[in-house]
């Protein structure tokens, strides 16, 4: 119940305009009672018609001047008599020269300097005596007015433009505090979930990380029953850091814990850090810290810490990276700073633990390292299950066969494929998802949008048909490449015409020659072109790509290679990102052992291919009558495959023990389009 007051104490009614606009202050008033009047002050008289000497003459001779005023010996203000301006001929000049609030003001001036005024007065003195009445006043008035008000001026822009930037970046001009924001600047951003704001996630919420999942709970349970392990002699850990690839949960691991734990739980992301003023990480660093250390036993949680913890000194721009690096010191002397019994625990994320600082990473600040991989077969069910709670399901929906057949898949990329089953399904005015809507969505995931309307010729339709049959006929034929799963030449994405889609298997390591036969049969549709047309066309780009990037994986970083040796030329960590570790002699023979390579895969192929070309005609005609083909499409076009190996697929749904768990290879495979 106090959770819910809170909540409706909290919540603000939809519309409510004044929740969103500033309140009435009287300092607004005072404010611009005082510009106001600033502006009044400094704002400059009315100077008359301008005229010139002559006319004005005529004026004294006329008996129509009062006074004359001479401004810093260059100007001369002549005021009129106030009979005078009855006359008819200086109405325009009445009805003009009115002051702001009706004081006198001259009616004409003109510009000469001093010593030409007195020769040209003394004359006309002379010539006409009574000219003598007339007031003739010498001032001396500098232009500090205009001065000083272009400095205030240029002030207030300046205050109203650095008071701006300082809401912005302390959380927005309508924010709480507001012109305080100015001050807040080196405050922490982090979000604080306590037993008023609890996050609903749990441990039930995330699936297929079991082994991740029993550390962290190990964590939660060292900040609520401490004294079980402290009691022993153990000391609580003081970080853990989870790492993982994108999309595999490390976020949505950390909700769990801030769901789980009965204690405050400080969220924020490492660039919440960063700032274009010096100093203001380091401080907001501190100030996370000191709110920390009041809220103990607590946890912080910083997302994406790669952003502050990057390896310092790797930026050859000196003093580039100063603030990000002063920010970084200050993290590691507060990760050190308080005791090991101050109860307060520190989780971080990030998918590059690579380029982290290696301070950051030893014993005493991130004590554990938590591996977040992508799941297996039996974690991707599980993250099936959780996604497909809720949804209107057939009963052909089956989540044991849907994590057979996305191998490779993140959760996030699980969470996506359910999304799509269900918008498309309800595209197609169904009552409930079934299977088919699903394997139109891992398409969608895999290979993108169909392109239905892509006009495609004959010819080029020709071309993408017997080159796809290529990829087909030479992994069916080949005894360690992935089997297929489904050929189509139904153009998807930006610029694919088709793709081949396989069912790889799930495993820790590949020998030299499941890598060669995997070669071979990515070259499959350049050999089928050759073959079938007698020369190659551009619509095996990407698989040159996978091609080469595989050939020299096995002689610089697998050492596969006989004449380069069992060597290794891996750079995780970035050492040589300017410079090689091997000779230009070296790099020349690795570049002729890797054309080598994929010469040999290349004529493989195309001796395997022209063996089966009758197969190969036959798939590609299928193809272009069908355009999609699957598994046993195949098997009734040119047979069973030639081998008893059982897939991932058929053993887990016979329900066989032994099935391979999550494979985090050195080379990254995925249930991915070949695309053309």
């Amino acid at each position: 119940m106090d959770n819910q007051q809170n909540e409706k104490r909290n919540e603000k009614p939809f519309g409510d305009k004044k929740s969103n606009t500033p309140k009435f202050n009287m300092y607004w008033i005072w404010g611009i009672l005082l510009v106001g009047f600033i502006i009044i002050s400094f704002l400059p008289g009315n100077p008359g018609k301008k005229s010139n000497w002559n006319e004005v003459r005529e004026m004294i001779v006329s008996n129509d001047v009062e006074r004359l005023e001479i401004i810093n010996d260059r100007v001369v203000k002549v005021y009129l008599k106030k009979e005078a301006l009855e006359n008819e001929k200086y109405k325009d000049v009445k009805k003009q020269n009115n002051g702001i609030f009706g004081q006198k003001t001259p009616q004409y001036y003109f510009e000469i300097n001093k010593e030409a005024f007195n020769k040209y007065y003394d004359a006309l003195s002379v010539e006409h005596p009574d000219t003598k009445d007339v007031v003739v006043d010498y001032q001396y008035e500098s232009d500090s007015t205009w001065q000083i008000l272009n400095w205030i001026i240029m002030i207030a822009i300046f205050v109203g433009i650095w008071s701006f930037m300082m809401r912005r970046m302390g959380g927005g001009a309508g924010g709480a505090g507001g012109p305080g924001q100015l001050f807040n600047i080196g405050r922490s951003k982090a979000t604080l979930f306590d037993k008023n704001t609890k996050v609903n996630i749990t441990f039930k919420d995330v699936a297929g990380l079991d082994e991740a999942k029993v550390e962290v709970m190990e964590i939660v349970d060292f900040l609520k029953n401490p004294k079980k392990y402290t009691k022993l002699g153990g000391k609580i850990p003081k970080g853990a850091l989870l790492i993982g690839s994108p999309g595999t949960g490390k976020t949505l691991m950390a909700k769990a814990v801030a769901g789980e734990a009965n204690v405050p739980f400080f969220s924020l992301s490492g660039s919440d850090f960063v700032e274009m003023f010096v100093g203001v990480g380091a401080s907001r660093v501190r100030d996370l810290f000191r709110q920390a250390k009041e809220k103990a036993p607590c946890i912080i949680f910083i997302d994406e810490i790669d952003a502050i913890g990057r390896a310092r000194g790797k930026n050859l721009v000196s003093g580039s990276n100063d603030e990000r690096e002063n920010t970084l010191n200050q993290l590691l002397t507060e990760m050190d700073g308080f005791g090991t019994d101050s109860g307060v625990i520190i989780l971080a994320a990030t998918n590059r633990p690579d380029i982290l600082d290696s301070a950051l990473l030893r014993p005493g600040r991130f004590d554990r390292q938590i591996s977040i991989d992508k799941p297996d077969l039996v974690g991707r069910e599980q993250i099936f299950r959780v996604h497909l709670q809720g949804k209107a399901l057939a009963e052909d929906v089956d989540a044991k066969k849907l994590s057979a057949q996305t191998p490779g898949f993140a959760g996030a990329e699980i969470s996506n494929v359910c999304n799509e089953a269900a918008l498309i399904a309800a595209r197609k005015n169904k009552d409930k998802i079934d299977m088919h809507d699903f394997q139109d969505a891992i398409d969608r995931v895999i290979g993108g949008l169909e392109k239905k309307n892509k006009l495609i010729s004959p010819e080029e339709k020709n071309i993408v048909a017997y080159h796809e049959a290529g990829h087909a006929v030479a992994g069916w034929f080949l005894e360690f490449a992935d089997p297929l799963v489904k050929v189509s030449i139904v153009p998807r994405g930006v610029a694919a015409l088709g793709y081949a889609q396989y069912l790889p298997k799930e495993q820790y390591i590949y020998r030299g020659e499941q890598l060669l036969d995997e070669m071979c049969m990515t070259l499959g549709g350049r050999a089928a072109e050759d073959i079938i047309f007698g020369k190659v066309s551009t619509g095996a780009q990407n698989d040159l790509e996978r091609v080469t990037r595989m050939a020299y994986a096995m002689v610089t970083i697998y050492g596969m290679n006989e004449k380069v040796g069992n060597v290794s030329f891996n750079d995780p960590t970035g050492e040589f990102t300017y410079s090689k570790p091997y000779s230009e002699k070296t790099g020349e023979m690795i570049d002729e052992e890797v054309r080598k390579i994929i010469s040999q895969a290349y004529e493989r192929t195309k001796e395997l291919l022209t063996n089966k070309k009758p197969e190969l005609e036959k798939l590609a005609q299928e193809l272009l009558k069908k355009e999609i083909l699957f598994q046993y499409d195949l098997e009734n076009i040119i047979g069973k495959r030639p081998f008893e190996h059982k897939t991932n697929y058929e053993s887990y749904m016979e329900g066989e023990s032994g099935v391979p768990p999550t494979i985090v290879s050195d080379i990254e495979k995925k249930s991915s389009p070949e695309a053309e």
